[in-house]
């Protein structure tokens, strides 16, 4: 019974797309058929408005169904927690268990609290900007919102797609209503010709409602662009080590932060090609300099197989071992030196916690 509700509730999520699917295909039967070769009867009119509309209707569509197919991206399998940890995490203090494995990875972002993000459903730590959406079922990399119209998460592998499904739906919708103005006035003013005059009246009507409506949500999502920012982090301030900043992840200025969803190279910003920079799981940040500088450090590592996956010590723990012992060594030096200014024959020695030190330097350094 729970896998019919389910398969049902399944097929429901795509009554939203059908329709915005049949109002797409109508409009192209009202335009093109009704319009274009009924109510036009200039050869030269029709063929100028059949050029320029095809071209906004494809990229238009496109761009709709690149953002319906794309996948939502897969949380790497390093942010997962294993048996291990898991028993860990029942075991003991959750927080700490937790906050010992994030030190592992690469996140910045935290809950209020000051712990790490985790989803307890998919188990695993959650990647920065990443969240759970209840409808997909599973964590979704840099979520900006799920989409009932498209029946899939906009995120990191699609919000360029989105974004360009409302550019040209916005072009379509106005480049409809502009051309059809001329023919509704001549409805109201019965001097129309054709059959089709009801597609005509309902055309102009449908395509300057939702050109108004795309409006207000293109423009909010040029705002987010610009500021590096998602749907979520503008009504849900992300929180850093530092503290919460609604600009944690804004490059300066908003041609830098469009790059990162359209792409360095400006001739595809306006093509439904996936150009984002990145991978969903690293963001760079001029609020954190420092932030980049471990990015990069982990993926070197990673790459060069010297990070230890086992180690659980965070690179901050390994610099503080390392300034002790150089603070250390710095004091022993300097008593030496005033022993040996007394007594110029003395034997040297090195204290058993000096040694140990040492041996924490090394390992650092191997890292």
């Amino acid at each position: 019974m729970a896998a019919v509700l389910n398969c049902l509730f399944k097929s429901f999520q795509w009554i939203p797309v059908l329709f915005i699917n049949a109002v797409i295909v109508w409009s192209y039967y009202a335009y093109v058929l009704v319009l274009c070769f009924e109510s036009v009867q200039s050869p030269f009119e029709r063929a100028v408005y059949l050029i320029f509309y095809h071209p906004f209707f494809f990229m238009l569509m496109i761009s709709y169904w690149r953002t319906i197919c794309a996948s939502s991206g897969l949380v790497p399998s390093q942010f997962f927690l294993s048996r291990a940890d898991r028993e860990a995490l029942d075991n003991g203090d959750p927080k700490e268990v937790l906050e010992k494995i994030s030190r592992k990875l690469p996140v910045f972002t935290q809950t209020v609290s000051g712990a790490a993000r985790y989803c307890d459903i998919c188990q695993a730590i959650k990647p920065d900007r990443c969240h759970h959406c209840s409808m997909c079922r599973k964590c979704i990399l840099k979520m900006d919102h799920h989409c009932p119209w498209v029946n899939n998460c906009v995120g990191f592998t699609n919000y360029k797609f989105f974004l360009l499904f409302l550019f040209y739906a916005i072009l379509y919708t106005l480049y409809v209503t502009a051309t059809v103005t001329k023919y509704f006035i001549a409805f109201w003013n019965n001097s129309l010709e054709g059959d089709g005059k009801l597609h005509v009246l309902f055309l102009f009507f449908v395509a300057l409602m939702f050109c108004i409506s795309l409006w207000s949500l293109f423009g909010y999502h040029l705002y987010l662009t610009g500021n590096n920012k998602t749907t979520l982090e503008s009504f849900r301030v992300p929180h850093f080590s530092y503290g919460p900043n609604k600009d944690g992840f804004s490059l300066g200025t908003a041609i830098k932060n469009a790059e990162q969803v359209l792409g360095l190279n400006k001739w595809y910003w306006f093509l439904p090609i996936f150009t984002s920079i990145g991978d969903g799981v690293h963001f760079p940040s001029i609020n954190q300099p420092e932030q980049d500088s471990l990015l990069n450090d982990q993926q070197r590592w990673m790459e060069e197989g010297e990070l230890d996956p086992q180690d659980t010590h965070s690179s901050d723990d390994k610099q503080d071992s390392i300034t002790v012992a150089i603070d250390i060594t710095s004091e022993e030096l300097v008593h030496e030196n005033e022993v040996e200014t007394q007594m110029p024959y003395a034997p040297r020695a090195k204290p058993d916690v000096l040694a140990v030190q040492e041996d924490d330097i090394q390992d650092g350094t191997a890292l």
